[in-house]
Order: structure tokens, then C-alpha cells, then sequence
């Protein structure tokens, strides 16, 4: 049971990066600077730790696998950026049931780069999220204008990145353990995320000091605890698994956003949200038979 018990509590952890992230930017601090102070963070407790008790570890490890670390750091900071920014043009619920797509673009990832035909229920599943995405986007747009579409569309984008950053993580975990995994990911994507708030002339001083203390939150609470629990779990569960797991998340979310941010959603956005998990889950279910039947085909052939 701990695989799914450090699953459960990583995602009530999770749950309040959307607040925190709300008040650091109503505090005055860009998105891209909270994303780059949050991975920055994490990565400056991690790297002593990894270099204490990993060293070796690290030093084997294969240059292809440094590589696919890297390139998991740099989807995890584009799914920060895209999903913290989209905090600033949509509502909460919005913004968290569309950032939890991610089992439909492993899908369809699937089935563009690796040619593997689409089930009955991942398609019925995929229809029913368009429906339901349809749904949230109208209201959003009748409610809050063409910007809220804008948070909407960057939120679809944190859940593409994020797809590719749970599946890199779940090839990896297998042969790699947390400390080393999680240093590399966080390490790599807070570089990316500087790089970003750089060029774009962000800078990183001068905030509140109100800022600064949900920032130490954000990397303290759902980064090193959320997140990494995510990535010790994927050892032992499949992405899949996870990412239908993680369903819970946008459903606490907008509950709670309620009493903390006044934001009441909608009957026809509770609809389309609901709508949307339906299709991720139904999806999901069908990805997850149909390893049950790779797994079971592959035991007779044995």
C-alpha cells in the first residue's frame, strides 16, 4: 500500500500550488520568476544531498540516460511556465482541469510517433474531454473574454509538457534512484527556467517579501514533497496510474477555490470539467487494459 498511500499524499500537497502560486503573483512576482525561484530552490536542497549520499551513483550513470534526465528537466520547466502563466488569464478550475489532460496527449503521442492504433475507449475517452474542453472554453470566452482562451490554451501546453516529463520518469526510475532522479529533473529545469526569465528580462530581486515566502513554499511543500513523491511513486506504478490518479487534484482545487478565491464556478464549466475527467479517465482505463494485455501476452509467449 505506500506506493499508494506517498501517491494520495502527494496530491493533496499538489492541490495548493494553484493558491500559492495565485497570491505570489497577486504579491507582484511574474510567473516565469516563480517557476524559475521555485525549481531554483528545490535544486540548491537537493544537489548537497545527491553529492553526499549519490556521488557514485551519479558518476555511472549512462550518457543517454543524463540526456533523457535533461531533456525530462527541460519539459518539467515548460510545464511550469505554461501552466503558472495561464494562472493569470483563466480561473483555477479552468486552469487545473485543463493542465490534467496529460493521459489524452500520451495518447495521441502514442498514436502520432509510435504508430500504435487508437482503442475504442481511448477515442470515446478523447471525444467526450473535447466535448467537455469545448464546454469550459465557451464559458470561459462568454464570462471572461478572449483572454481567458489564452489561459486555456497555455494550460493544454503544461499538460503536453508534463506528459513527456512523466513518461521520461517512469523509463528512468526503473534503473535510477530518487535522489539522483529528482536532482538531475529539478536541477535542469530551474537552469532552463533562469535561461527563460533572462531573456525575457525578468528579474529575480525586488519583490515582496510576501512573494518570496509563498515561493519557499511552493518549492518546500508540493515541489520536494508533491512532485518527488510523484517521482518515487513512478518506480513502482505506471504513468498511467498516476496520471489518473492525479484527477483528484483539479476536483479539490476548484472546491476549495470557493471559499479561498471567491471564484464560483459556472453549471455549465462544473459540466464540462466533469466531462473532461470523464474522457481522461475513460481513456486512461483503456491504456491501462491494454498493457494488462501486452504484459499477459508477453507471460504466455514466455
Amino acid at each position: 500500500m505506500r506506493p499508494y498511500l506517498v501517491l494520495a499524499a502527494g496530491i493533496l500537497v499538489v492541490a495548493s500550488s494553484a493558491f500559492l502560486i495565485t497570491f505570489a503573483r497577486q504579491a507582484g512576482m511574474p510567473a516565469v520568476a516563480i517557476a524559475a525561484l521555485r525549481l531554483t530552490m528545490a535544486a540548491v536542497v537537493l544537489v548537497p544531498i545527491a553529492l553526499a549520499r549519490s556521488r557514485e551513483e551519479l558518476r555511472r550513470l549512462a550518457p543517454r540516460d543524463l540526456a533523457l534526465a535533461m531533456i525530462s528537466g527541460l519539459f518539467l520547466a515548460l510545464h511550469f511556465a505554461f501552466w503558472i502563466s495561464s494562472l493569470d488569464y483563466t480561473s483555477v478550475m479552468s486552469s487545473i482541469v485543463f493542465v490534467s489532460t496529460n493521459p489524452l496527449f500520451v495518447a495521441l503521442a502514442s498514436f502520432l510517433l509510435l504508430r500504435e492504433r487508437l482503442r475504442s475507449g481511448t477515442v470515446l475517452g478523447i471525444a467526450v474531454a473535447a466535448i467537455g474542453g469545448a464546454a469550459v472554453g465557451l464559458t470561459d470566452l462568454g464570462h471572461a473574454g478572449a483572454g481567458s482562451l489564452q489561459g486555456d490554451a497555455l494550460a493544454l501546453a503544461g499538460a503536453a509538457a508534463v506528459s513527456g516529463y512523466l513518461l521520461i520518469g517512469r523509463r528512468l526510475r526503473g534503473r535510477l534512484s530518487l535522489i539522483p532522479y529528482i536532482t538531475l529533473v529539478y536541477s535542469t529545469a530551474a537552469v532552463v527556467l533562469l535561461a527563460m526569465a533572462w531573456a525575457m528580462g525578468t528579474p529575480l530581486l525586488g519583490y515582496a517579501l510576501q512573494a518570496y515566502v509563498l515561493v519557499v513554499l511552493l518549492a518546500a511543500g508540493p515541489q520536494l514533497i508533491g512532485h518527488s513523491s510523484y517521482n518515487w511513486a513512478l518506480k513502482y506504478l505506471s504513468a498511467t496510474f498516476i496520471t489518473v490518479t492525479i484527477l483528484a487534484e483539479p476536483i479539490g482545487a476548484s472546491l476549495l477555490a470557493i471559499p479561498i478565491l471567491a471564484q464560483v464556478p459556472e453549471p455549465a464549466k462544473w459540466l464540462g470539467g466533469a466531462l473532461i475527467l470523464v474522457g481522461i479517465y475513460l481513456a486512461a482505463r483503456e491504456e491501462t487494459r491494454a498493457n494488462a494485455t501486452k504484459a499477459a501476452d508477453a507471460v504466455a509467449e514466455v
